[in-house]
């Protein structure tokens, strides 16, 4: 077991984000965690990287409770961090460094990799990523799915367990999309992924379990078949878009799923 969510709440100033949340991640899932804006899968991912804390109920990773107290310890926020990468939906938060290289090489740093060790890596990732040719190249004077990558790279530099991912593929124009997709495609049986999407069309490809978010509740879960499958358990979570067609001088709305194709 990876994560054990138990009855997880959080509230910021103005408004509660999760109420009575309980869900458990297990070794090598990729979960695909939908629900529309305001539904509570970003403040979910930050929770589990502990960038934030629970106002109600516990996180548990790989049994022991994420607190503050607990990531105060050298040995056990190592263990974490070294354990668990998080990309942020926009990169524009996480790029910061003068260079794409940099940037990847700056979790190896921090994880106290030895100089040859941090070279490798970062080789690797580059090449792994098709961004070989951009290392030398300021981060925010990149394109958006430039970014998006690097992003990703720079999370995967230190080759980690478990990859929270902040709508990977929003914004994205259709190549930068589907090199992700592969990507997440790839990690099945390798790592434990949770994506945040509301981007219907790719999740059976990207995940073998969803959990449904709903004004900050979790309001169902279970594999993407069943899932998309429930045209009004989407209609309700504001998930399911509708196309508008014109019959007979009347506008019509019909509710509509895409499905990815590869090309």
């Amino acid at each position: 077991m990876i994560f054990e969510v138990r009855g997880l709440g959080f509230r910021y100033a103005e408004a509660e984000a999760l109420a009575d949340v309980s869900v458990v991640v297990e070794q090598g899932q990729r979960i695909a965690l939908l629900g529309a804006n305001g539904s509570g899968k970003s403040t979910l991912l930050r929770l589990l990287d502990g960038l934030c804390f629970p106002s109600a109920g516990s996180i548990w990773f790989q049994g022991r409770e994420l607190t503050e107290e607990a990531l105060a310890e050298e040995e056990f926020a190592h263990r974490f961090r070294r354990s668990v990468a998080f990309v942020f939906q926009n990169p524009d938060v996480q790029l910061f460094n003068p260079t794409v290289y940099d940037e990847i090489a700056f979790g190896p740093l921090q994880m106290g990799m030895a100089k040859a060790e941090i070279a490798a890596a970062v080789a690797a990732t580059l090449d792994r990523f098709g961004i070989a040719h951009l290392k030398d190249r300021a981060p925010h004077r990149l394109s958006g799915g430039e970014k998006k990558r690097v992003a990703l790279a720079s999370a995967l530099a230190i080759d980690p367990e478990v990859l929270l991912l902040d709508e990977p593929t929003a914004s994205l124009d259709p190549e930068s999309q589907s090199g992700i997709v592969e990507f997440l495609i790839d990690c099945r049986g390798k790592k434990t992924v949770i994506t945040s999407t509301q981007n219907l069309e790719i999740v059976e490809e990207i995940a073998d379990y969803c959990l449904v978010l709903h004004r900050g509740r979790l309001v169902a879960q279970g594999p993407p078949s069943t899932i998309l499958a429930n045209e009004e358990l989407l209609r309700e979570t504001h998930l399911l878009h509708s196309h508008r067609h014109r019959h007979g001088g009347t506008m019509h709305a019909h509710p509509h799923i895409h499905q990815h194709h590869k090309h």
